[in-house]
């Protein structure tokens, strides 16, 4: 049932690119696939970073009741999950674009691995035919990792977390607090992260698209590092656009 749910449409969603568009090669046919797979889901990424976005503005609220309850957890959350409900916000709206996204991201992994180096005409639909499978991006060899397309990950993870809302609204709060983090322990660990996963996620781009992932799935490392970056730049974009109508409105 996977298999038909998530994986083929996946993989002849990807191989029917190839076949619509015959002059391209397997790295733009990726690019183009990635941007249509994350348009697909920007409905529900965009609630997901507006609900971030609320969340962070009522923190001071949530951060009073945290410590007026501290003594009782059970009333604690009860009380913090009344002040969401009276601000209309769904916390777990992030959880459910997880969990919709885990599938998809197991299923594109072996996508991409079963592009590379043929393809398989016994997982294609009948009304979509072979094409020639043209492993590069703009000249450059995507049959094993790249260092290169490693490195760009990473560049591009750094500017996306760099840009993030979390980034924006944690610099907003210390210039409220005339430069210096908030003493409370809540902003201080929020604070904390933000700076820490800024530099971490890069490291780990780099890492998974070099090392990692080319230790399992050798033939892919270099299509998962172009959908990486495409993700961010997408995600960047995204963030940016939201970011700039909510403060407009």
């Amino acid at each position: 049932m996977y298999n038909e749910i998530v994986f083929r449409p996946l993989y002849n969603g990807l191989v029917g690119i190839m076949d619509v568009l015959p002059w391209v090669d397997v790295g733009v046919a990726v690019i183009i696939f990635t941007v249509i797979i994350r348009l697909i889901l920007f409905p529900l990424s965009k609630s997901a970073l507006l609900t971030q976005v609320r969340m962070k503005e009522i923190e001071p609220e949530a951060n009073k009741i945290k410590a007026q309850y501290s003594k009782d957890r059970q009333l604690q959350a009860a009380k913090v999950m009344e002040l969401y409900k009276t601000k209309n916000i769904k916390p777990f709206s992030g959880v459910l674009l997880l969990i919709i996204q885990l599938p998809i991201l197991i299923a594109l992994i072996s996508v991409f691995y079963k592009i590379s180096p043929a393809i398989h005409p016994e997982l294609l639909y009948s009304f979509v035919h072979v094409p020639v499978v043209t492993l590069t991006l703009l000249g450059l060899n995507i049959s094993g990792k790249s260092i290169i397309l490693s490195l760009v990950t990473a560049i591009i993870q750094f500017f996306q977390m760099h840009y993030s809302i979390a980034s924006r609204q944690h610099k907003e709060m210390v210039a409220k607090n005339g430069g210096v983090l908030p003493s409370d322990f809540a902003s201080k660990l929020s604070g904390s992260m933000t700076t820490q996963m800024k530099y971490m996620l890069p490291l780990l781009a780099f890492a998974s698209t070099y090392w990692l992932i080319p230790s399992q799935f050798p033939q892919a490392a270099s299509i998962i590092a172009i959908y990486w970056s495409v993700s961010s730049l997408f995600t960047l974009g995204q963030e940016l656009y939201i970011r700039k109508k909510y403060f407009k409105e």
